[in-house]
């Protein structure tokens, strides 16, 4: 009988121990309309979706999906999280010819309204001649009601948005 308590006790404290804690940051989901900057190509605009995802998000870490779409329909894939007001962010980048780069970006979220967020984006694309680097200001999008529906849909959904291909590794010599 004895062993049966202590057994129990442990599981019940193991369940406890590893049970995460329930989402409470701010939820940062949505469409951001920015205007960039960018030290090789110059002005650009963008469109940015976050998406919070739901399964890895815990007490004040937020952890969202990050989608970019350009003015010519490119989109990339990538993730983001956040820490009170700082947003880290890191997504692939394909060019035409299939070469993948990465970019790293760090944020800050400020409220624009009572839903409505906006942040300032700086990052650093590295690249075979050093790199370059930009800035991106992001306002969250007052939605339609068919683009709050969608973007709902696609936050309940299971399947994660497919990364940018990365080219196989030659094997060495």
């Amino acid at each position: 009988m004895k062993k049966i308590v202590i057994v129990s006790a442990m599981l019940a404290f193991s369940s406890v121990a590893f049970a995460k804690p329930t989402f409470t940051g701010n939820n940062y989901t949505g469409l951001y309309e920015c205007k960039g900057e960018n030290s090789s190509i110059g002005a650009y605009d963008v469109v940015v979706a976050l998406r919070l995802n739901r399964v890895s998000s815990h007490g004040k870490f937020g952890a969202y999906y990050y989608e970019t779409e350009t003015v010519n329909s490119t989109v990339y894939h990538g993730q983001a999280v956040a820490d009170g007001n700082r947003l880290a962010i890191s997504f692939n980048i394909r060019d035409k010819k299939n070469n993948v780069d990465h970019s790293t970006g760090i944020a800050t979220i400020k409220k624009i309204g009572k839903d409505r967020w906006s942040f300032r984006k700086e990052y650093f694309e590295p690249d075979d001649s050093g790199g370059s680097y930009g800035t991106e200001d992001c306002v969250m999008k007052v939605l339609t009601a068919e683009e709050k529906k969608a973007m709902e849909h696609k936050t309940q959904e299971k399947a994660v948005p497919k990364p940018a291909a990365v080219a196989p590794r030659s094997k060495p010599q």
